[in-house]
């Protein structure tokens, strides 16, 4: 007998409180607590008295999400937002904050990550701060309607595209680069068609790349090499994610400088947002690894990247730089000829280097994707490494890989946070782990 298809319980009706906002959660949204409920409010700050609307007072997970209808009375941390598309635009969450309660909230965010894993003790030095206009690498999304090209970022929490017409996170060179490539892509794209452009601005130029669409006809292809503007090194195309870059334009050589050696990455490579948070990260890195336990002879970097941390190391240490993306290896592989490092591909999420491996090093960086790194730190518990530098985008996963360090017998000596991610919800860190 076929059972009957379960009731679904009937949207519940909106329901609208005033509320006053606690805090700022880790992402970057107002709390406030009513009704037994938690209720998560953007655009927001501590001390905000604000009418919110509930569209579902049941509620899951960790909160409510609450539309603001007003602000009926402003706390003591708002600032004046720097940009006409901030509430719309999802790049920015935290530009209505004044400048020093921001300041203190990325530090609290971090701590307080930190706390929830028993580690809030842990030393914080001070705040490596980005300026504005410093971000050099950037995702653009476009859709082309009609004659129109939307050019820009998603809203926040939508698919629909916030038309650029400022931004004062990005470099002058890339938000220069906006108003050409909207006119390049009107002649580029289809009517209803879409694609991402992944922009990098490097030493020697722009480096383009276009993600979708699916295919480029003759036409196409010539007019992305007609593409005038100057401050253009290379263009390269792929299908989607899962692709692999096609070159289409390659004017003059684009590189990225890792302690003074050029690198030049593959199309669309990962770098770091801004030359100013790499240079934090890197001095962060270089001190503890230089200077914690005495001088380390033999590091590991693990999940390498193009070699952010492995070249500078390698300038005063034996370096193995490990990394699952086989094009980075490859163009780090070809830069490093005179350094004392090594670079082996390999997917550290499926087969982490394992205690004994480890134990040839004097030190381990380790700098994860957002996930975090549970595997190779379960790894590294169990090895005698007596140094141990992580380097995170992301608070939470540090906190737990950190716990499974100290569960280990690691002691987190100091975390140095980075605001390389201005305005946003994110935190760049630096721990050091010591045995």
């Amino acid at each position: 007998m076929k059972r009957p298809a379960p009731k679904r319980r009937p949207p519940a009706e909106p329901k609208t409180l005033d509320v006053t906002i606690a805090e700022i959660g880790a992402r970057g949204d107002g709390i406030a607590l009513a009704e037994g409920m938690r209720l998560f409010v953007p655009l927001t700050v501590p001390g905000d008295r604000v009418r919110v609307r509930v569209s579902d007072p049941a509620g899951k997970g960790e909160g409510v999400r609450a539309e603001l209808l007003e602000t009926l009375e402003s706390g003591p941390g708002r600032g004046e937002p720097a940009c006409k598309h901030f509430g719309r635009c999802g790049g920015c969450t935290l530009q209505h904050l004044e400048d020093g309660a921001y300041a203190a909230w990325n530090a609290d965010l971090v701590r307080g990550a930190l706390a929830r894993v028993g580690l809030g003790d842990t030393p914080l030095e001070p705040l490596s701060r980005t300026p504005p206009g410093a971000r050099r690498r950037a995702r653009f999304a476009a859709l082309k309607r009609g004659k129109r090209v939307w050019f820009g970022f998603n809203e926040r929490q939508s698919h629909r595209l916030v038309d650029l017409e400022e931004c004062p996170v990005l470099t002058p060179r890339l938000l220069a680069l906006v108003e050409p490539l909207r006119a390049l892509l009107a002649g580029v794209l289809p009517d209803g068609g879409a694609c991402d452009v992944v922009a990098s601005d490097l030493e020697g130029g722009i480096d383009l790349l276009m993600v979708g669409p699916r295919g480029l006809d003759r036409a196409a292809r010539e007019r992305l090499v007609a593409f005038e503007p100057d401050a253009v090194a290379r263009i390269a195309w792929q299908a989607d994610d899962r692709g692999t870059p096609e070159p289409v334009a390659n004017r003059r050589p684009a590189a990225v400088r890792f302690g003074g050696v050029p690198i030049v990455p593959p199309p669309g490579a990962f770098l770091q947002a801004s030359a100013e948070g790499e240079a934090a990260l890197v001095a962060a890195v270089l001190k503890a690894v230089g200077g914690a336990v005495g001088a380390a002879a033999r590091v590991a970097d693990l999940f390498a990247g193009l070699g952010t941390f492995s070249v500078p190391l390698a300038q005063r240490a034996a370096v193995h730089a490990v990394e699952g993306d086989a094009a980075a290896v490859a163009a780090l592989s070809r830069s490093v000829q005179g350094l004392r490092l090594t670079a082996e591909r390999r997917d550290l999420f499926e087969n982490p280097l394992t205690a004994k491996e480890l134990n040839r090093f004097d030190a381990v960086v380790f700098d994860p994707p957002r996930a975090g790194a549970a595997a190779q730190t379960e790894a590294l518990a169990a090895s005698k490494v007596p140094l141990a530098v992580g380097v995170s985008c992301n608070p939470a996963t540090f906190a737990r890989d950190a716990r499974t360090l100290a569960d280990g017998g690691y002691r987190l000596t100091r975390v140095h946070p980075v605001d390389q991610f201005l305005w946003s919800a994110h935190v760049e860190l630096v721990g050091v782990f010591e045995r």
